[in-house]
Protein backbone atom coordinates (compact mmCIF):
# COMPACT_ATOMS: atom_id res chain seq x y z
CA UNK A 1 0.00 0.00 0.00
CA UNK A 2 2.86 2.36 0.86
CA UNK A 3 4.53 1.69 -2.51
CA UNK A 4 1.24 2.38 -4.29
CA UNK A 5 0.88 5.75 -2.55
CA UNK A 6 4.55 6.56 -3.22
CA UNK A 7 4.07 5.91 -6.93
CA UNK A 8 0.70 7.64 -7.16
CA UNK A 9 1.89 10.96 -5.74
CA UNK A 10 4.46 11.76 -8.48
CA UNK A 11 1.90 10.72 -11.14
CA UNK A 12 -0.70 13.09 -9.68
CA UNK A 13 1.84 15.91 -9.48
CA UNK A 14 2.90 15.40 -13.11
CA UNK A 15 -0.73 15.38 -14.25
CA UNK A 16 -1.36 18.60 -12.34
CA UNK A 17 1.69 20.19 -13.97
CA UNK A 18 0.45 19.12 -17.44
CA UNK A 19 -2.99 20.67 -16.85
CA UNK A 20 -1.37 23.83 -15.48
CA UNK A 21 0.78 23.89 -18.62
CA UNK A 22 -2.39 23.78 -20.73
CA UNK A 23 -3.79 26.94 -19.11
CA UNK A 24 -0.43 28.73 -19.31
CA UNK A 25 -0.21 27.94 -23.04
CA UNK A 26 -3.81 29.15 -23.60
CA UNK A 27 -2.91 32.50 -22.04
CA UNK A 28 0.36 32.77 -23.96
CA UNK A 29 -1.22 32.13 -27.35
CA UNK A 30 -3.97 34.67 -26.58
CA UNK A 31 -1.36 37.32 -25.76
CA UNK A 32 1.02 36.62 -28.63
CA UNK A 33 -0.33 34.14 -31.21
CA UNK A 34 1.83 32.90 -34.06
CA UNK A 35 -1.09 33.09 -36.51
CA UNK A 36 -4.31 35.06 -36.07
CA UNK A 37 -7.49 33.16 -36.93
CA UNK A 38 -10.87 34.87 -37.16
CA UNK A 39 -12.86 35.05 -33.92
CA UNK A 40 -15.50 32.74 -35.42
CA UNK A 41 -12.97 30.03 -36.30
CA UNK A 42 -11.06 30.39 -33.04
CA UNK A 43 -14.17 30.27 -30.85
CA UNK A 44 -15.72 27.33 -32.75
CA UNK A 45 -12.44 25.44 -32.49
CA UNK A 46 -12.04 25.96 -28.75
CA UNK A 47 -15.67 25.14 -27.89
CA UNK A 48 -15.76 22.04 -30.11
CA UNK A 49 -12.41 20.76 -28.86
CA UNK A 50 -13.16 21.22 -25.18
CA UNK A 51 -16.60 19.60 -25.64
CA UNK A 52 -14.87 16.62 -27.27
CA UNK A 53 -12.47 16.48 -24.32
CA UNK A 54 -15.30 16.42 -21.78
CA UNK A 55 -17.27 13.79 -23.73
CA UNK A 56 -14.22 11.58 -24.29
CA UNK A 57 -13.14 11.87 -20.67
CA UNK A 58 -16.50 10.84 -19.30
CA UNK A 59 -16.41 7.69 -21.44
CA UNK A 60 -12.75 6.79 -21.69
CA UNK A 61 -10.46 8.29 -19.08
CA UNK A 62 -11.29 5.77 -16.38
CA UNK A 63 -11.17 2.86 -18.83
CA UNK A 64 -7.91 4.01 -20.41
CA UNK A 65 -6.05 4.72 -17.19
CA UNK A 66 -7.28 1.66 -15.33
CA UNK A 67 -6.58 -0.65 -18.30
CA UNK A 68 -2.98 0.48 -18.64
CA UNK A 69 -2.50 0.49 -14.89
CA UNK A 70 -3.95 -3.01 -14.44
CA UNK A 71 -1.96 -4.48 -17.35
CA UNK A 72 1.26 -2.90 -16.11
CA UNK A 73 0.67 -4.22 -12.60
CA UNK A 74 0.07 -7.75 -13.90
CA UNK A 75 2.81 -7.95 -16.54
CA UNK A 76 5.58 -5.53 -15.51
CA UNK A 77 7.75 -8.47 -14.48
CA UNK A 78 7.57 -10.20 -17.88
CA UNK A 79 8.58 -7.64 -20.51
CA UNK A 80 11.79 -6.51 -22.18
CA UNK A 81 12.85 -4.13 -19.41
CA UNK A 82 11.52 -6.17 -16.51
CA UNK A 83 15.02 -7.24 -15.44
CA UNK A 84 16.19 -3.65 -14.97
CA UNK A 85 15.97 -1.99 -11.58
CA UNK A 86 13.59 0.95 -11.33
CA UNK A 87 16.04 3.83 -11.88
CA UNK A 88 16.53 6.80 -14.27
CA UNK A 89 18.13 4.60 -16.94
CA UNK A 90 14.99 2.45 -17.09
CA UNK A 91 12.82 5.57 -17.15
CA UNK A 92 14.71 6.93 -20.16
CA UNK A 93 14.52 3.62 -22.05
CA UNK A 94 10.82 3.33 -21.25
CA UNK A 95 10.12 6.85 -22.55
CA UNK A 96 12.13 6.18 -25.72
CA UNK A 97 10.29 2.94 -26.49
CA UNK A 98 6.88 4.35 -25.57
CA UNK A 99 7.46 7.39 -27.77
CA UNK A 100 8.53 5.13 -30.65
CA UNK A 101 5.39 3.01 -30.19
CA UNK A 102 3.12 6.06 -30.40
CA UNK A 103 5.07 7.34 -33.41
CA UNK A 104 4.36 4.03 -35.20
CA UNK A 105 0.69 4.17 -34.21
CA UNK A 106 0.47 7.72 -35.52
CA UNK A 107 1.85 6.66 -38.91
CA UNK A 108 -0.63 3.77 -39.05
CA UNK A 109 -3.46 6.22 -38.28
CA UNK A 110 -2.57 8.10 -41.46
CA UNK A 111 -1.78 5.14 -43.72
CA UNK A 112 -4.71 2.82 -43.05
CA UNK A 113 -8.18 4.01 -44.09
CA UNK A 114 -9.98 2.40 -41.15
CA UNK A 115 -7.79 4.24 -38.64
CA UNK A 116 -7.69 7.46 -40.69
CA UNK A 117 -11.49 7.77 -40.69
CA UNK A 118 -11.29 8.35 -36.92
CA UNK A 119 -7.94 10.15 -36.75
CA UNK A 120 -8.95 12.70 -39.40
CA UNK A 121 -11.31 14.16 -36.80
CA UNK A 122 -8.20 15.52 -35.11
CA UNK A 123 -7.06 17.10 -38.40
CA UNK A 124 -10.43 18.71 -39.14
CA UNK A 125 -9.70 21.76 -36.97
CA UNK A 126 -9.43 24.88 -39.16
CA UNK A 127 -7.61 26.56 -36.31
CA UNK A 128 -4.41 25.43 -34.60
CA UNK A 129 -4.31 26.05 -30.87
CA UNK A 130 -3.60 24.26 -27.62
CA UNK A 131 -7.20 22.96 -27.43
CA UNK A 132 -6.62 21.08 -30.72
CA UNK A 133 -4.81 18.58 -28.50
CA UNK A 134 -8.28 17.62 -27.16
CA UNK A 135 -9.84 17.10 -30.60
CA UNK A 136 -10.01 13.33 -30.96
CA UNK A 137 -12.79 10.93 -31.85
CA UNK A 138 -13.73 8.69 -28.95
CA UNK A 139 -13.18 5.55 -31.10
CA UNK A 140 -9.70 6.79 -32.04
CA UNK A 141 -8.82 6.94 -28.34
CA UNK A 142 -10.51 3.60 -27.67
CA UNK A 143 -8.49 1.84 -30.39
CA UNK A 144 -5.28 3.10 -28.77
CA UNK A 145 -6.02 1.27 -25.52
CA UNK A 146 -5.30 -2.35 -26.59
CA UNK A 147 -2.29 -1.15 -28.60
CA UNK A 148 -0.80 0.58 -25.55
CA UNK A 149 -1.65 -2.38 -23.34
CA UNK A 150 0.23 -4.70 -25.72
CA UNK A 151 3.20 -2.36 -25.63
CA UNK A 152 3.20 -2.30 -21.82
CA UNK A 153 3.21 -6.12 -21.78
CA UNK A 154 6.09 -6.32 -24.26
CA UNK A 155 8.41 -3.88 -22.47
CA UNK A 156 7.41 -4.58 -18.87
CA UNK A 157 7.07 -1.11 -17.36
CA UNK A 158 5.95 -0.33 -13.83
CA UNK A 159 2.34 0.88 -13.63
CA UNK A 160 3.17 4.27 -12.17
CA UNK A 161 5.92 4.84 -14.72
CA UNK A 162 3.33 4.25 -17.47
CA UNK A 163 1.08 6.92 -15.97
CA UNK A 164 4.03 9.31 -15.66
CA UNK A 165 5.02 8.81 -19.33
CA UNK A 166 1.40 9.27 -20.43
CA UNK A 167 1.35 12.57 -18.55
CA UNK A 168 4.62 13.74 -20.13
CA UNK A 169 3.15 12.98 -23.55
CA UNK A 170 -0.04 14.85 -22.62
CA UNK A 171 1.99 17.97 -21.86
CA UNK A 172 3.84 17.70 -25.17
CA UNK A 173 0.53 17.33 -27.03
CA UNK A 174 -0.59 20.61 -25.46
CA UNK A 175 2.77 22.23 -26.22
CA UNK A 176 3.18 21.31 -29.87
CA UNK A 177 -0.43 22.26 -30.69
CA UNK A 178 -0.03 25.74 -29.21
CA UNK A 179 -0.38 28.70 -31.55
CA UNK A 180 3.03 30.04 -30.54
CA UNK A 181 6.51 30.70 -31.81
CA UNK A 182 9.57 31.64 -29.77
CA UNK A 183 13.29 32.32 -30.00
CA UNK A 184 15.48 29.31 -30.80
CA UNK A 185 12.45 27.20 -31.76
CA UNK A 186 14.26 25.91 -34.85
CA UNK A 187 17.19 24.79 -32.70
CA UNK A 188 14.91 23.14 -30.14
CA UNK A 189 12.99 21.35 -32.93
CA UNK A 190 16.11 19.28 -33.64
CA UNK A 191 15.48 17.48 -30.36
CA UNK A 192 11.74 17.67 -29.54
CA UNK A 193 8.51 18.26 -31.43
CA UNK A 194 7.73 21.97 -31.43
CA UNK A 195 4.66 23.91 -32.66
CA UNK A 196 6.38 24.78 -35.98
CA UNK A 197 6.95 21.09 -36.77
CA UNK A 198 3.50 19.96 -35.73
CA UNK A 199 1.84 22.87 -37.53
CA UNK A 200 3.13 21.35 -40.77
CA UNK A 201 1.48 18.09 -39.71
CA UNK A 202 -1.89 19.91 -39.66
CA UNK A 203 -1.56 21.32 -43.18
CA UNK A 204 -4.46 20.81 -45.59
CA UNK A 205 -1.94 19.37 -48.08
CA UNK A 206 -1.63 15.62 -47.71
CA UNK A 207 2.02 15.80 -48.76
CA UNK A 208 2.65 17.99 -45.71
CA UNK A 209 0.36 16.47 -43.10
CA UNK A 210 1.78 13.00 -43.78
CA UNK A 211 4.95 14.02 -41.94
CA UNK A 212 6.26 14.96 -38.48
CA UNK A 213 4.52 12.12 -36.65
CA UNK A 214 6.55 12.44 -33.44
CA UNK A 215 4.92 13.24 -30.10
CA UNK A 216 7.85 14.06 -27.81
CA UNK A 217 11.15 13.38 -29.57
CA UNK A 218 12.09 14.70 -33.01
CA UNK A 219 14.57 11.83 -33.44
CA UNK A 220 12.11 9.32 -34.94
CA UNK A 221 11.08 11.55 -37.85
CA UNK A 222 14.74 12.13 -38.68
CA UNK A 223 15.59 8.45 -38.40
CA UNK A 224 12.71 7.24 -40.58
CA UNK A 225 12.77 10.19 -43.02
CA UNK A 226 9.31 11.50 -42.17
CA UNK A 227 10.43 14.97 -41.10
CA UNK A 228 9.30 17.98 -43.14
CA UNK A 229 9.93 21.64 -42.42
CA UNK A 230 7.34 23.82 -44.12
CA UNK A 231 4.98 26.68 -43.35
CA UNK A 232 1.47 25.45 -44.22
CA UNK A 233 -0.70 27.89 -46.11
CA UNK A 234 -3.93 26.46 -44.69
CA UNK A 235 -4.77 24.34 -41.62
CA UNK A 236 -7.34 21.53 -41.49
CA UNK A 237 -8.95 19.34 -44.14
CA UNK A 238 -9.84 20.53 -47.63
CA UNK A 239 -13.34 19.16 -48.22
CA UNK A 240 -14.46 17.90 -44.83
CA UNK A 241 -15.60 20.40 -42.19
CA UNK A 242 -16.68 19.87 -38.58
CA UNK A 243 -17.78 23.02 -36.78
CA UNK A 244 -19.46 21.53 -33.72
CA UNK A 245 -19.26 18.39 -31.61
CA UNK A 246 -22.04 16.45 -33.38
CA UNK A 247 -20.40 17.07 -36.76
CA UNK A 248 -17.09 16.10 -35.20
CA UNK A 249 -18.43 12.77 -33.96
CA UNK A 250 -20.20 12.03 -37.28
CA UNK A 251 -17.15 12.91 -39.35
CA UNK A 252 -15.60 9.49 -38.79
CA UNK A 253 -18.42 7.86 -40.76
CA UNK A 254 -17.92 10.05 -43.84
CA UNK A 255 -14.80 9.12 -45.75
CA UNK A 256 -13.06 10.81 -48.66
CA UNK A 257 -14.20 7.85 -50.79
CA UNK A 258 -17.85 8.66 -49.98
CA UNK A 259 -17.34 12.29 -50.97
CA UNK A 260 -15.64 11.36 -54.26
CA UNK A 261 -18.46 8.94 -55.04
CA UNK A 262 -21.01 11.69 -54.34
CA UNK A 263 -19.14 14.13 -56.57
CA UNK A 264 -19.13 11.55 -59.37
CA UNK A 265 -22.92 11.23 -59.11
CA UNK A 266 -23.43 14.96 -59.61
CA UNK A 267 -23.89 15.69 -63.34
CA UNK A 268 -20.96 17.54 -64.83
CA UNK A 269 -21.51 20.43 -67.21
CA UNK A 270 -19.93 20.65 -70.61
CA UNK A 271 -16.43 22.04 -70.70
CA UNK A 272 -16.18 25.37 -72.48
Amino acid sequence: MQNDMGGMLPSQILFGVAILGFFVLVIMEKLKPYRRFTNKIGKASFVTNTTAFLFNNVILTALRATSLFFVAQQFSSHGLLSGMSNNPVKWVFSLLLYDLAIYIWHIASHKYEFLWRFHKVHHSDKSFNVSTGFRFHVIDLFLEIPYKCLFVILIGVDAYLVLAIETVQLFFIFFHHSNLTFNNEARLSKFIITPSLHRTHHSTLRSEHDSNYGIVLAFWDKLFDTRKEAIPEHIGLDVIIAENFLQLFSLAFITERHIKRLLNIIPKGKKL
